[in-house]
């Protein structure tokens, strides 16, 4: 399976956020830039892991990002789950539908694939993934941006 661009750029969020230190806020411009990913784009994942409850983000002075204690707690799984949605892996209900989608079998295999898929993550907890000292130092640092030459 391969995740959305966008559950890449929301689950690097939540491990970021993850190794902040305590009663760190940090900036989504921050986050992005240590993430190598497009402020617009993170500015997305932000809003909607707000949404889900896993990310509580406050603006204006004093503001910034934090994971909350549900994001920590929370499993991979889930979080994927909730991010690419449930729908087919193949084009069965594409426009035109599939002429094979009333007696193929395929469809069937592909959900119980990406069950077990979204289950091998489920017992992975975001916590979990930033709890040696590497992952942790690994996390924090900073990628500087690669400068365009001036046309």
């Amino acid at each position: 399976m391969r995740l959305t661009a966008f559950t890449d750029v929301s689950l690097r969020l939540v491990m970021r956020l993850a190794v902040a230190g305590e009663g760190e806020l940090l900036t989504t411009r921050a986050v992005a830039e240590t993430t190598s990913v497009p402020y617009t784009h993170m500015a997305k994942a932000v809003a909607r892991l707000s949404d889900l409850g896993l990310v509580e983000a406050r603006r204006g002075r004093g503001g910034g990002l934090r994971l909350s204690e549900r994001g920590r707690r929370a499993s991979v799984g889930s979080i994927v789950r909730e991010l690419e949605g449930g729908g087919d892996l193949a084009g069965c209900e594409d426009d035109p539908p599939c002429p094979l989608r009333a007696a193929c079998r395929l469809r069937g295999a592909l959900h119980r694939a990406r069950e077990a898929f979204h289950a091998s993550l489920d017992e992975v907890s975001v916590e979990s993934l930033v709890a040696s000292a590497p992952a942790r130092e690994t996390l924090t640092l900073s990628h500087p941006r690669t400068s365009r030459p001036e046309v």
